[in-house]
């Protein structure tokens, strides 16, 4: 008897949210780069202004309600940016998605992290402020620890040398009673 193949997983195509097209979504966002309900739009656009004023080409679309799965608005904000370019930051009530050309993936998801608010004005502030705040300053950093292992390992290495002398010193006395 022959057992059944497992079934190798292929990649799916696209899955975007319910009721949204990615046509409708470029072309309301071609005037203002913001596709959000209207009450929300004047408030959107200030934050993407304010992104602009950093250097980021953002762009931010707000879905009415939660998709099936949260990984629909990570691929529309794909499919927006592959399209369109810049940084692309989909908001749901509960979930985010976001892709961009030009930030790395780290810097995205730490953004993201801080998006989850449920209110898509002050999410996209969180988002905006996180990838416009400067980084730690690595090379610092790293300079400032190799001296410290480095200093570290001189003052071991001149206790060593001390105890090394200090032995070395030492009269050798001979033991009591000896032959």
């Amino acid at each position: 008897m022959s057992a059944p193949l497992p079934r190798i997983p292929v990649p799916s195509a696209t899955d975007l949210p319910p009721g949204i097209t990615l046509e409708q979504v470029l072309a309301d966002l071609a005037d203002d780069q913001v596709s959000a309900p209207s009450d929300r739009v004047a408030d959107l656009v200030e934050q993407v202004q304010r992104a602009q004023d950093h250097g980021i080409d953002l762009r931010v679309v707000v879905v009415d309600r939660d998709p099936r799965i949260d990984s629909q608005l990570r691929d529309l904000a794909t499919e927006v940016g592959t399209e369109d370019g810049g940084t692309v930051l989909v908001l749901s009530p509960g979930w985010v998605g976001a892709y961009s050309d030009s930030l790395d993936r780290v810097t995205l998801e730490a953004a993201q992290d801080r998006t989850y608010t449920g209110d898509p004005v002050v999410s996209t502030r969180n988002f905006v402020d996180s990838v416009t705040e400067p980084g730690p300053a690595w090379t610092a950093w790293t300079i400032l620890l190799i001296l410290v292992v480095a200093a570290v390992a001189g003052a071991t290495a001149l206790a060593k040398a001390a105890r090394r002398r200090k032995t070395d010193l030492r009269p050798s006395t001979p033991v009591a009673g000896g032959r």
